[in-house]
């Protein structure tokens, strides 16, 4: 099962096909050899207890949200999905007034696990259950019958709250349960049903289910809170590049030109901006878009910026000029960019500038993140794209290696110095 995907629920449940009506079949994909039905009839549906070895168990609970039912008497309120984000917001089943609201059999059995998921020691989150969460979806005008799956998690935090609607068209007391929805980068985003079936079976341990468990789930079990955010779903991650892909490969000439540009620059760290400038240049043209160089600001008034550029969008009248602000940094190959200097180069954009960091090293997958999450407008040039980049354009001038580039860009370092606001570069 992989987030998003969409299976046919239908009736009489059967599990012996396993596409119904063009799409997975729910009961074939959830089936456990000698036990009950997997059903969603209703919101919450916990799955019949087990008596295991150790302690009796609920192998999960199944969520089946209604977006289309949303406003009517049966679904007075509105659940809310991101699950590539991680969260999933999802009201209780109590519609009644005058009701007190952990008595229905669905917010009461969330309530309870509730207890296991906030939990402070493994002992306590091991007996926690899962919780998997299903949006009803409407597929050629066929509303019924249709669940996507929203991915499995944990209840992260439970409101009380006060809803208007039902029946009745009066108040009344519910829950809203929000859910931390747990990445399946370990499992390469697919949902592994055969750890739900462990977990009814009552010859094996809680213990001794983990090892079908998601990596996500075993990680959360172990250390708990602390860790929550590791285990919840991003999607920006799988935009992130490893460190291995940012790094050329050793014995590669890409990484013997990186070691050459490295050691050129060893003492002189701050003239490295002259070759970023060229090399920011390189990588925004080759996409198609106009760049003007500009300059290098002076080492003692930079304030997070080291070189400033231009790209040109459209022409004459119908064209933008963008203000490049860029960041040079020679580092360790070895060792990730801190944040702290992209957040440097941040600071310093103003509304419709783009931000360059330039590093001979490689950015850390939190960095990478935080850049993709926050939306920040700054393009990101690691090792490997420098020294891809530079003997680019060794080859294209004609120069015999890597050092008579350095040598030819060193030489220009004193002239592109110029103390002038990033402004002016709009006027050139």
């Amino acid at each position: 099962m992989k987030i998003g995907e969409i299976f046919r629920y239908a009736r009489p449940y059967d599990h012996v096909d396993r596409r119904k009506d063009g799409l997975p079949n729910y009961f074939y994909e959830t089936y456990t050899n000698d036990q009950k039905y997997p059903v969603l009839e209703a919101g919450i549906n916990p799955i019949q207890k087990t008596k295991a070895t150790d302690a009796l168990r609920c192998a999960a609970i199944l969520i089946s949200s209604s977006p289309h039912k949303v406003g009517n008497e049966t679904t007075p309120w509105q659940d809310t999905f991101d699950p590539d984000h991680g969260h999933v917001r999802y009201f209780g089943d109590n519609k009644t007034a005058k009701v007190d609201p952990a008595t229905p059999r669905g917010n009461r059995a969330l309530l309870e696990q509730f207890e296991f998921h906030s939990g402070t020691t493994r002992e306590v989150r091991l007996r926690a259950c899962p919780v998997l969460v299903f949006k009803r979806v409407t597929i050629a005008d066929r509303v019924k019958g249709n669940v996507e799956f929203q991915g499995f998690g944990i209840i992260e935090r439970v409101e009380r709250v006060t809803q208007h609607g039902g029946g009745g068209k009066t108040a009344f007391t519910n829950y809203s349960f929000d859910f931390a929805i747990f990445n399946l980068e370990g499992e390469n985003e697919e949902f592994n049903w055969n750890w739900i079936s462990a977990r009814r079976d009552a010859k094996l341990s809680a213990e001794q289910t983990l090892a079908l468990a998601p990596k996500s789930w075993r990680m959360w079990v172990d250390d708990g809170s602390k860790v929550l955010e590791r285990c919840r779903r991003r999607t920006v991650r799988l935009r992130t590049r490893k460190v291995e892909d940012q790094k050329p490969a050793k014995g590669s000439k890409e990484a013997q030109a990186l070691q050459e540009i490295y050691s050129f620059y060893a003492g002189k760290k701050s003239r490295f901006e002259a070759l970023a400038a060229l090399i920011t240049e390189h990588v925004i043209s080759e996409e198609g878009t106009r760049y003007r160089p500009g300059w290098l600001t002076p080492a003692s008034s930079d304030g997070g910026a080291d070189f400033v550029g231009r790209m040109d969008v459209g022409s004459d009248l119908a064209m933008a000029k963008i203000i490049v602000l860029g960041q040079a940094k020679c580092e360790k190959l070895d060792s990730p960019t801190g944040g702290n200097h992209i957040a440097r180069t941040v600071a310093r954009l103003r509304r419709g500038w783009v931000g360059a960091y330039v590093t001979t090293s490689f950015f850390s997958e939190a960095v990478q993140r935080e850049v993709l999450e926050d939306r920040y407008p700054i393009i990101l040039i690691n090792g490997l794209k420098v020294a891809q980049v530079v003997l680019q354009v060794a080859h294209k001038r004609g120069l015999p290696n890597v050092e008579a580039l350095l040598r030819e860009v060193d030489s220009q370092y004193e002239r592109l110095v110029m103390q002038r606001g990033a402004e002016e570069i709009l006027y050139d």
